[in-house]
């Protein structure tokens, strides 16, 4: 539906937007856009390489937005911001990101969503990589870089333009958006609590696994429970229940590994990615890839050389004996499968968070801070500053000092410094060799550029 027509996407060089823009670019369609960020002067390196790709910048000043084109846009963008209201004033037909993305995948012969709280984009990248290994041509919609696809020239590469066949999306459930799609094959990674109560999330899973001709199901996931009622499920885990089932998992230096059993045959999986749940993840896209006629053996092989998603547990580099990870845990789920993999490893963790926002610390800052309490080991420090804000009107009453408070009382050892550089200098202060410095937090592109710098500092006092 892209070919032959001109968007204008306010917001850019978001996580969700820049890799529908390259789909649409690639499909025919000509592409312009605006983001805050760039003219602030962020992530410049980013924005450069989008004008390569043929996208004709705008600074969000209202002078973007031209007469015929489709805005794409967050719905929760005001009506005050210049973008918006010059496409107002134009008359422009508006889509967000979710329409435009749901609009794609349902044209497509086989579509495969993965929706779910936590490991989606890990899974979505993982599927993709076993489509193209095995020459399927996949498109797919991606919230994170699948570095397998990643190159000098396609440093952002979030999203992978193949035929229109067959279409790969992560899909989300925190704005409802995920009631758009009509997927052939419906993923569930897990249900916990995040953006919307549990009862909002089973009620928005349960409708998106109906529409499907199979469902791959978590069978170990308590909350997924009520998804496995229906006949279309294909189950996985490391339980008895999951009909393709995971054992005998592994702890590895470099990754991990583990058995998958299915009707009746075994093959051995390893992967470059730590924990026990990157080992969930892979054998969710086994599943799926399974769905669609995708052999175990083929996906198996293909997995061993996933080499993972920027910002998910992602190595940026050793210096003077610490090492520095770049992670994107941010809710009670991803943080608590972060520190699981981080203590499958000896040595000391010194982690530094960055909320994602102030409203999602008011949404579950308690069950954030249990996490963080319960995974965080003796001798683990925690450091925190306060949360990513871009500005607007949003309510900051509750702040990053609430969450320390929480975690303290939960037995860890955590302490709140106002701003990231502050954070940065205590962490370096406090490195030793054989420990190693976590950098936790989303929405902000600026983070792994973080991570960099401290693992710079670290070199030049080596």
């Amino acid at each position: 539906m892209s070919e032959n027509k001109s968007y204008f996407f306010c917001g850019i060089g978001g996580s969700g937007m820049l890799p529908l823009a390259m789909i649409v670019a690639a499909r025919g369609g000509t592409v312009s856009g605006s983001d805050r960020s760039r003219d602030q002067g962020r992530t410049p390196d980013k924005f450069a390489w989008l004008e390569r790709q043929g996208i004709t910048f705008y600074p969000q000043d209202g002078s973007g937005p031209k007469a015929g084109q489709i805005l794409v846009a967050s719905a929760a963008i005001e009506d005050s911001v210049p973008d918006i209201a010059a496409a107002n004033a134009f008359g422009l037909a508006r889509m967000t990101r979710a329409d435009l993305n749901a609009a794609l995948f349902n044209a497509a012969d086989k579509a495969i969503g993965v929706g779910g709280t936590s490991g989606k984009s890990t899974v979505t990248g993982m599927i993709g990589w076993i489509l193209d290994s095995i020459g399927k041509k996949p498109t797919v919609m991606n919230g994170a870089v699948m570095r397998n696809f990643a190159s000098d020239d396609r440093p952002f590469a979030s999203a992978l333009v193949g035929g229109d066949a067959l279409y790969v999306s992560e899909v989300d459930e925190s704005d409802g958006s995920i009631a758009l799609y009509r997927p052939d094959v419906a993923v569930v990674t897990n249900i916990s609590l995040d953006h919307k109560s549990l009862d909002e999330l089973h009620a928005l899973f349960g409708d998106f696994v109906a529409k499907a001709r199979i469902a791959v199901i978590n069978a170990d996931d308590p909350e997924s429970a009520p998804l496995r009622n229906a006949d279309n499920n294909l189950r996985f885990g490391f339980g008895d229940g999951a009909a393709l089932r995971g054992s005998d998992f592994t702890a590895l230096p470099d990754g991990c590994r583990f058995q998958v059993h299915f009707q009746a045959a075994t093959h051995e999986v390893r992967l470059r990615m730590p924990g026990r749940h990157n080992a969930m993840n892979a054998l969710a896209a086994i599943a799926a890839a399974r769905a669609v006629n995708i052999s175990v053996a083929d996906a198996v092989a293909a997995l061993a050389n996933f080499t993972g998603l920027a910002r998910r547990y992602e190595v940026l580099g050793q210096a003077g004996g610490v090492t520095v990870i770049d992670d994107f845990a941010h809710n009670p789920d991803k943080v608590a499968a972060t520190l699981a993999a981080v203590a499958e490893l000896p040595g000391r963790a010194l982690l530094f968070f960055q909320p994602h926002g102030y409203g999602p610390l008011r949404q579950m800052g308690q069950e954030l801070a249990a996490s963080f309490a319960a995974g965080m080991r003796d001798g683990d420090k925690l450091f925190v500053c306060d949360p990513v804000y871009f500005g607007g009107t949003v309510d900051r009453s509750i702040g990053s000092e609430a969450l320390v408070a929480a975690i303290v009382a939960g037995g860890a050892d955590a302490l709140h410094l106002t701003t990231r550089a502050a954070c940065g200098a205590a962490m370096l202060d406090e490195a030793k060799p054989g420990d190693r410095i976590l950098i936790l937090g989303a929405r902000d592109d600026t983070l792994t550029e973080f991570g960099r710098e401290l693992l710079e500092k670290l070199a030049s006092a080596a």
